[in-house]
């Protein structure tokens, strides 16, 4: 039955009992659809009955119907299905497309599942990315690889270099050649200084007043007798050519030769002149520059003599990205380290060619500019001594014989400019549980026991503080000694933030720091328990020890870390000791110190720094924290000094070569004396001197 509505009309069906030819019907279907509805036979044109015949009656006999009027038909409207159809048709006979053979619905579902199980077996392909496409998933089984580890600075070349003991043999035989070598000098060379002086007061001296032939022969004598007693500054300043270096005495060494040509010249009856030849203030130089290479060697020898007192130092100081750190290891590379050159000599190889080429133009200017060709000889006499200071050749000598001098009395040996200057780079030190509290400073103040055996108990604690190796490890290895325990194995181990360390001891979980660690463990204290430098035990959160610790303070401890304050070095607090913190420092020795305090992993890295075997820039053979601070102290001191003398020298030679070009182009030789040059030379000597001995006192 057809539902109807209130007025007896169909109802239409609805939605869900539409079929999909009914559809496609109504609106259209695609060209599969239509070659498939025409090659379906037609169905037979369906017999006409009226509408009152019922199903199995007979058909009734034709009545000849009356003949009606005919009606004008009214005009065809164009099925939109029909029209479709005949397109469709059109385009298959158009086109040679052969009619299909029906199809039955178990081939349909045949190949349907052909097809799936064929890409079931294929591989997947990428989808392409469209607007709204999602990345696909990665698989997050794996953890993706680490991040490749930073490559290692590569490490300094150390070339072939012979024992210490060799190098400090060597260096004791050149000390001894040069050892009187200052004083002899000095008498020839003051000899014409003082009778300038006695000639300026108006004292008439025989064979010298108004003889310049005479004051030549003194002057070019004086010059040659000091030159050979100083052979040792030709020697360096010509011998640092081939090395690329140009230093003071090479300077030196030409002025001398310069005035001594300039004696020989008014000998030989090619000049003569008011003016008195400046032999005497290069006889000086000279003086000075061969103290320069005497100082030089002693501190040389005295560094090599201290370095070479024992082939296998107990301790060395390297210098880290954190600062300089004292390590165990051997002595390569402190030879080589120790022979590279000096701030001083650095600078001085880039000005000197400088000082000596406007030395040229310079004299050059003052005499054949001014229509003087005779006075070149005398005019660069007198702008090569002032190029070449007296405080130019000790700017690095007096500063390092003084520290190393300092250094060997103390035991303790710094390679050298680099050396020195790479361990206080920084002004940071490393300092660890050894460095502050050395051995027979901490003792044993008392212990307890809870429920355990002291054997095992010792053997415990013992084994945990060699775990940790922290200083407490020497303090419980005599009393494992004592007691008559032994190390165990500690397994996963871990260290604390809060004071303590864990570990594993044949399947029982061990604790061992300070009382604050053991309560935010869970670990039950008793009451009557008040250690402000204990330290407990204890197994699976049980207490079975308590040991009362006691830290003396030493005296050269504070006096190093009062020395590293005045010297503005900041000490690093690498401990693993969990008593030693910065309150413990500020109670136990001066309360201004300042120490920096890094995080628990950071104290572990640094005090595992003593392990990275780097290139020694310094030897320690004493225990402690002080010969550690003097080194980096007088390293720090020394490289201060060797560059605010070098820098005064350079500056004193720049306005020294200026002075006397205007003073000689002006041809002012009156006011340019050899007396009132050397006071000039003199002046810029005096800061320098003052800054080789402020490098020892620290």
């Amino acid at each position: 039955m057809t539902p109807k509505d209130d007025h007896n009309i169909p109802a239409p069906a609805p939605e869900d009992d539409y079929s999909l030819e009914e559809i496609l019907a109504e609106y259209g279907g695609s060209l599969e659809h239509h070659l498939l509805r025409a090659a379906e036979p037609p169905p037979p044109a369906p017999q006409e009955s009226s509408p009152k015949q019922t199903a199995g009656a007979a058909p009734a006999p034709e009545v000849p119907a009356e003949k009606e009027p005919p009606v004008q038909a009214p005009p065809e409207v164009p099925d939109p299905l029909r029209e479709a159809e005949k397109a469709t048709e059109a385009d298959v006979a158009r086109l040679n497309i052969p009619r299909p053979r029906p199809i039955s619905l178990e081939e349909v579902v045949g190949s349907t599942v052909d097809a799936v199980m064929e890409e079931s077996k294929e591989p997947l392909l990428a989808p392409k990315r469209g607007l709204f496409s999602r990345k696909p998933m990665e698989e997050t089984e794996t953890l993706p690889p680490p991040p490749p580890p930073e490559p290692e600075p590569d490490p300094e070349p150390i070339g072939p270099e012979p024992t210490l003991w060799e190098a400090a043999h060597d260096a004791r035989q050149l000390y001894i050649r040069r050892k009187h070598t200052v004083l002899l000098p000095l008498i020839p060379a003051l000899f014409p200084t003082l009778l300038l002086i006695l000639e300026r007061y108006q004292i008439k001296l025989p064979y010298w007043s108004g003889s310049e032939e005479t004051q030549c022969v003194i002057l070019l004598a004086c010059l040659s007798l000091t030159a050979l007693l100083c052979r040792h500054v030709f020697i360096k300043g010509f011998g640092m050519l081939p090395r690329r270096r140009c230093v003071a005495e090479l300077l030196v060494s030409l002025s001398v030769l310069v005035s001594a040509a300039d004696c020989l010249l008014r000998l030989l009856g090619g000049r003569s002149g008011d003016a008195v030849p400046y032999a005497s203030v290069s006889c000086l130089g000279l003086v000075f520059a061969q103290w320069g290479v005497r100082r030089e060697s002693k501190g040389n020898y005295d560094m090599l003599r201290a370095a070479s007192l024992d082939e296998d130092p107990p301790y060395l100081v390297t210098n880290t990205s954190q600062g300089a750190c004292k390590q165990r290891g051997s002595v390569p590379g402190f030879f080589t380290t120790a022979a590279r050159s000096d701030a001083a000599t650095l600078w001085q190889t880039a000005l000197i060619p400088v000082f000596l080429t406007s030395a040229l133009v310079f004299a050059v200017l003052s005499s054949a500019g001014q229509g003087r060709n005779g006075d070149f000889l005398l005019n660069l006499s007198a702008i090569l001594p002032a190029a070449a200071t007296f405080s130019l050749p000790l700017c690095w000598a007096l500063p390092w014989s003084k520290l190393s001098e300092h250094l060997q009395k103390t035991g303790c040996a710094v390679a050298g400019w680099s050396g020195a200057q790479k361990i206080s780079a920084q002004k940071r030190m490393i300092v660890t549980d050894a460095d502050l509290f050395p051995p027979g400073t901490v003792q044993l103040n008392g212990r307890k026991l809870y429920g355990e055996t002291q054997e095992r108990a010792v053997s415990l604690a013992a084994s945990m503080a060699r775990a940790a190796g922290s200083g407490l490890e020497r303090l419980f290895n005599s009393l494992v000694r004592s007691e008559g325990g032994r190390y165990e194995k500690v397994d996963d181990f871990s260290f604390y933030e809060e004071g303590g360390w864990s570990g594993a001891v044949k399947g029982e979980s061990v604790l061992m720091g300070s009382a604050s660690f053991m309560r935010k463990l869970g670990v039950r204290l008793p009451p009557d328990v008040n250690l402000k430098t204990g330290v407990f035990l204890a197994v699976d959160k049980e207490l079975i020890a308590a040991f009362a610790v006691k830290y003396n303070p030493a005296e050269n401890v504070d006096f190093a870390l009062r020395m590293m304050q005045r010297s503005r070095i900041q000490p690093i607090l690498a401990s693993r000791d969990p008593n030693i913190t910065p309150v413990l420092i500020r109670r136990k020795f001066n309360r201004n110190v300042h120490l920096e305090y890094p995080g628990l992993t950071e104290r572990v890295a640094l005090s595992e720094a003593e392990k990275d075997r780097d290139l020694p820039r310094a030897l320690l053979f004493r225990e402690g924290l002080l010969p550690y601070a003097e080194t980096v102290a007088g390293s720090l001191r020394l490289c201060k000094a060797v560059r605010r003398a070098a820098a005064i020298s350079l500056l004193g030679s720049w306005a020294g070569t200026l002075l006397t070009f205007y003073l000689t182009s002006l041809g002012a030789y009156d006011l340019l004396n050899p007396l009132a040059l050397e006071a000039f030379l003199l002046l810029w000597t005096l800061p320098v001197l003052l800054m080789a001995d402020w490098t020892g006192r620290y």
